[in-house]
C-alpha cells in the first residue's frame, strides 16, 4: 500500500465528499468480478466510493484492506458502510490531488462581510422606500 500525506488524504477526502458510489458490494462480499469492477473504476476515475451493505464492522474493514492491498490502492476514508479508496493512474500525466485554497484569517473575513453588506443612509438618492407606509412613515419624520 501507498502513503499519501495528511494534506493530500485531506485534499481527496474533500475531492470525494460530492461523489457517489461508483461500485456497490452486496450481503454476499466481495468476489472476483466485483474486485475486477473496483479495479475498472479505479483506472476510470482515480477516487471512488464504494458502498457495502454488510452490517459487520469487522468484515468491512477486512474488506476495505483487501481492496487496497489486492488493488495497489490507497484508503482515504470509511464513514459507515461508504468506502473512499484512490489509486493513481499511470496514464493520467495530470496530478488528481488538488490542494485546498487557503483558508483567509477571521479578521479578514469579517471586514470582507461587513463591507459587502452595508447599506445605505434612507435620504440617499438610490434608497427606495418599499411601500406606501414607508413612503407617509418618511413623509411624517420630515415634517
Amino acid at each position: 500500500m501507498n502513503k499519501l500525506s495528511p494534506t493530500a488524504q485531506q485534499a481527496l477526502r474533500a475531492q470525494a465528499h460530492s461523489l457517489s458510489p461508483v461500485v456497490m458490494i452486496s450481503e454476499k462480499g466481495l468476489s472476483d468480478t466485483v474486485l475486477k469492477e473496483i479495479d475498472r473504476s479505479l483506472k476510470a476515475h482515480e477516487l471512488i466510493k464504494i458502498r457495502v451493505f454488510s452490517d459487520d464492522r469487522d468484515e468491512r474493514t477486512a474488506m476495505m484492506e483487501t481492496i487496497c492491498t489486492e488493488l495497489s490502492a490507497v484508503p482515504i476514508q470509511r464513514i459507515g458502510k461508504v468506502l473512499v479508496v484512490y489509486r493513481k493512474n499511470a496514464d493520467t500525466p495530470k496530478a488528481t490531488v488538488k490542494p485546498s485554497k487557503p483558508v483567509a484569517s477571521k479578521s479578514a473575513k469579517k471586514v470582507a462581510s461587513t463591507s459587502s453588506r452595508r447599506r445605505t443612509s434612507p435620504t440617499a438618492k438610490s434608497a427606495k422606500p418599499r411601500s406606501k407606509i414607508a413612503v407617509n412613515r418618511r413623509k411624517s419624520k420630515d415634517d
